[in-house]
């Protein structure tokens, strides 16, 4: 019988995700386990000043190699921070954050895979020709109307996520009659455009943070499972996030603990990657959850 939700659910669905195969620049990569993305900000204004790193070689090398080394298989770069109240940031200066750092790291550490954190089509376009191999796109193609047909022609997978508005005015945009419901028919609503395309590998991202309030983001954590019935890898962001410090009553630089316990959680409720600021710990959490469900 299903459950009044029309979605089916089980011990098994939640704690053993689906095995995905990905498509990347000529190469399969079997996901069996979930992955993790190290965050990696060519940018001066992120939330978390711990992640900002300078378009340097030296200093970009040096972060993306201790996150290789502490587990990251997807290293995310971006020049244009998404966080409420965050600067106006112009095309070129974009690509003058990110474009080097994608060089660098594809010609230094080319096992890594390195997705471009941007919502802009010319950004995601230039970055990809320079080495990334996926498009993290936060607005869902809502910010840039040439974001799809781009990805369809450079053929890389899409990780879409959940948002309402705009980074500046998300969070006046968090009146819903039933969340769970609304994103997942935003993103069936979404891959139907985006089929017609014709990107084939999709990531969603339920977008934490982005035009939801405090109670919204932990309960789409707690059913997060729910969007799994997209048959789709899933992102879970949650790294330091003011869902976590508001909670604890601290800041981001005091918000790791948490992190790591809703790290957890969205493994548990079968998140597929893990969107973090630290590695390591995210690795451990990972290697406990290996441990406990084989």
């Amino acid at each position: 019988m299903l459950p009044a939700n029309g979605v089916t659910s089980s011990i098994e669905d939640k704690l053993f995700p689906q095995k995905y195969t990905l498509q990347i620049k000529g190469r399969l990569f079997h996901w069996e386990k979930p992955q993790i993305m190290g965050i990696l900000n060519s940018t001066p204004d992120s939330f978390f000043d711990k992640s900002r790193v300078k378009a340097e070689k030296n200093i970009i090398l040096k972060k993306a190699e201790e996150m290789i080394q502490q587990g990251a298989s997807i290293l995310d770069i971006g020049g244009y921070s998404s966080r409420p109240g965050a600067s106006e940031v112009s095309v070129e200066e974009e690509l003058n954050r990110v474009i080097q750092p994608v060089i660098w790291i594809n010609k230094e550490f080319p096992e890594v895979l390195i997705s471009i954190d941007s919502f802009r089509s010319r950004v995601a376009k230039e970055a990809v020709e320079a080495g990334a191999h996926l498009v993290n796109d936060i607005s869902g193609g809502e910010l840039d109307k040439d974001m799809f047909g781009t990805v369809a022609q450079l053929n890389v997978p899409y990780i879409m996520m959940h948002m309402r508005g705009n980074p500046a005015t998300m969070q006046t945009k968090t009146n819903y009659s039933d969340i769970l419901v609304e994103i997942l028919n935003y993103f069936a609503e979404k891959l139907d455009v985006i089929r017609k395309f014709g990107i084939k590998d999709v990531i969603i991202d339920p977008g934490f943070g982005f035009a939801k309030n405090l109670e919204q983001n932990y309960f789409l954590l707690r059913n997060l499972d729910y969007l799994k019935a997209l048959g789709l890898p899933i992102l879970a962001g949650l790294s330091r996030k003011s869902m976590i410090y508001k909670i604890l009553d601290c800041d981001s630089s005091e918000a790791l603990n948490g992190t790591t316990a809703l790290n957890m959680v969205a493994l548990l409720k079968g998140a597929n990657i893990l969107r973090v600021h630290d590695v390591k710990e995210a690795n451990e959490t990972l290697k406990l959850y290996k441990q406990l469900y084989p």
